[in-house]
């Protein structure tokens, strides 16, 4: 697998296919002013296929298609299908809102789809709301059992914790890792994109100590978990005989940049070297002037080459160009 110059292996790439979404997260997406990428600039599902060749190529072995919201493109499944049959694509996730899950989650299975990943911010109805604003709980979970019923395991939860928002609702989403075999995880807010959600991560942010403090105190003790992967962005805990996790995501409080192995597609088709840097390789257009997997693989192993040691989120520091929806998280 290809090392970055500070010794990082870097086997995962993340591919935003869409920046469209049906919700509207208060951390995520304004309610105005939104510009979306034309289909007509989005890669299409033979150019992911390219990407992702290319990238097994030079050693990467796990993808994740996000958004946006993944399941809005017409292909998926198409795409999904394209990337499973690639061989050394050791695994192939996706995340999404779980909204239109119940007709999706059993053909995307069957298309070779390895793992789900669902957002989720409170099992609160009416909070849910507030912070996802366009979202549905009944919608969500409906979707959340669909994943189940299709067999996807384990179901990762993840939430974003809002002070004011939903900061008192992870008791009752850790709660749900006591029966049922989930991975519920809660990820700290960051300032991406500048504008109003930039700007209320900064007001409203709440460091995951924090959360673990709250849960604890309604729910006993958390019991940390051996890491089965440096690259591993989550602290993972169980309650004692607990059927699931409850992990910590915590790239502010606990910044994990030192073990990243990551490296993004944005949907308009640049490499986006880090999260919290804008710097960028434009692959697109290699792809659309003829460029072949051989050309993608040489932009992509110079976007590992360029990749950055860290954020600097500490010296008021982040992506201005893009917001959270432009990358895939």
């Amino acid at each position: 697998m290809p090392t970055d110059r500070f010794g990082r292996d870097i086997n995962y790439l993340r591919l935003s296919v869409i920046d469209h979404c049906n919700l509207r997260c208060v951390y995520c997406m304004p309610l105005r002013g939104l510009r979306f990428t034309p289909t007509e600039e989005l890669l299409t599902a033979a150019e992911l296929e390219k990407v992702v060749r290319a990238a097994v190529s030079v050693g990467f072995r796990k993808f994740r298609l996000t958004g946006g919201e993944p399941t809005l493109r017409a292909d998926l499944l198409e795409i999904v299908e394209r990337m499973h049959r690639v061989p050394g694509v050791d695994d192939l996730g996706i995340t999404t809102n779980g909204i239109l899950l119940p007709e999706l989650a059993e053909p995307l299975r069957q298309a070779g789809l390895s793992r789900i990943n669902i957002h989720v911010d409170s099992l609160n109805p009416e909070r849910l709301k507030r912070v996802m604003r366009f979202g549905s709980f009944p919608q969500i979970w409906a979707g959340i059992e669909a994943a189940q019923a299709a067999g996807f395991s384990p179901i990762k939860i993840n939430a974003v914790v809002v002070r004011d928002f939903n900061e008192h609702d992870v008791v009752d989403m850790a709660r749900l890792t006591i029966e049922r075999p989930w991975h519920v995880r809660f990820i700290e807010l960051m300032p991406l994109g500048g504008g109003e959600c930039a700007r209320l991560s900064l007001s409203q942010y709440v460091p995951n100590p924090e959360t673990r403090q709250r849960i604890e105190e309604a729910l006993g003790p958390l019991v940390e978990m051996p890491q089965v992967s440096r690259s591993d962005e989550a602290r993972n805990f169980r309650f004692e005989n607990a059927e699931g996790v409850v992990g910590f995501i915590s790239p502010v409080s606990e910044p994990y940049c030192g073990d990243c192995n990551r490296m993004r597609l944005t949907s308009d088709g640049k490499f986006h070297l880090c999260l919290l840097n804008d710097d960028e390789l434009d692959v697109k257009a290699a792809l659309r002037n003829g460029g072949g997997e051989a050309a993608v693989a040489r932009i992509l192993l110079a976007a590992v080459a360029q990749k950055p040691t860290g954020h600097r989120l500490e010296q008021g520091v982040s992506t201005e160009r893009r917001a959270m929806f432009q990358i895939g998280g």
